[in-house]
């Protein structure tokens, strides 16, 4: 029987997993992420949702209410942090500290048929997922709208994203990210806080732009539909996403192959499923290291405005 209603649908996906295969081989690594798949499940059922499908290292599930599945992927969070926290653990699986989990919720009309739920919302929420970082839940506008007064500060904006085959953008949401108050320190120390940077410059052979703070967030990837569109097969379609975070602009790596960023100093930082504050100029590796000549390298400089006024005569 078919049937036409408003849902919250969720999505959520096991990332790290293809690594736990080559270290741990086919027989453990599947256990491992069965378990975990597994370990999903019941934070749906509590919170009065029920599981669509399982999708080989992550789940589709549907709710009624939007509160019922943000509070679901805050506890599906917290059961694969404890999961991870476990693999650490003496005697347990090494291989489970690398795994991490992202989430997207999205919400509208969907076709129940079969078991099996249809439509634009679950659309959207699959494709969602390509844009959130590790350990990060994303939402639409419609989920917010259907949160509570105590769920709702706990989300910032990220502004208007271009899905994966869709024309209109999504206006999309963040759980669990840095709130503005908070320091996020890169490998080379933090950021002074003194003075916030302008705008950040990004050059690709002939391409070359610049994304004042207000425009962030900013995805560069191989798919003509990104913001900063890099051409080259190594190239996911959303490979990273630049975000404004407390004064300063933090890159988080969305991709299979990787993204490198090469400081002034000349030290690489490997960014795998991770983030970190982006200060002066460098270069942006997007599948390979820029160490690699091959490799397509964005170059990028962070620009404070201030630092070009002339000085004062007085």
């Amino acid at each position: 029987m078919t049937q036409i209603s408003d849902r919250t649908i969720l999505f959520a996906d096991l990332r790290g997993s293809t690594g736990l295969f080559e270290s741990l081989g086919n027989a453990e690594a599947t256990a491992v992420v069965t378990q975990c798949v597994s370990a999903l499940g019941p934070p749906v059922q509590r919170h009065g949702g029920h599981v669509v499908k399982t999708l080989g290292d992550g789940l589709m599930a549907v709710f009624d209410a939007p509160a019922q599945a943000v509070q679901s992927a805050l506890q599906m969070h917290e059961v694969l942090a404890g999961i991870v926290a476990k693999g650490g653990q003496q005697g347990g699986s090494g291989g489970m500290r690398s795994l991490r989990l992202q989430v997207a919720v999205s919400r509208g009309e969907v076709v129940e048929l079969a078991g099996d739920c249809f439509g634009d919302a679950v659309n959207v929420a699959a494709r969602l997922l390509d844009h959130a970082g590790d350990n990060e839940t994303l939402v639409t506008a419609a989920v917010l709208t259907g949160l509570s007064r105590t769920l709702k500060p706990r989300f910032r904006s990220l502004d208007q994203l271009v899905l994966r085959g869709r024309i209109e953008p999504v206006q999309v949401f963040v759980l669990g990210g840095r709130r503005s108050g908070d320091s996020a320190p890169t490998q080379f120390g933090d950021v002074s806080p003194n003075v916030e940077p302008d705008a950040i410059r990004l050059q690709w052979l002939e391409l070359n732009l610049v994304f004042a703070s207000r425009q962030m967030p900013v995805v560069l990837g191989r798919s003509p539909q990104a913001h900063f569109c890099v051409d080259d097969s190594r190239v996911s379609r959303s490979h990273a996403r630049l975000d404004w975070h407390g004064g300063s602009f933090q890159l988080s790596d969305l991709s299979y192959n990787g993204t490198y960023v090469r400081f002034a100093d000349g030290e690489i930082v490997s960014l795998r499923r991770g983030s970190c504050l982006l200060h002066g100029n460098g270069v942006i590796g997007l599948g390979g290291s820029p160490a690699d000549p091959t490799s397509a390298c964005v170059r990028f400089e962070v620009l404070r405005f201030a630092d070009t006024e002339s000085p004062s005569l007085d």
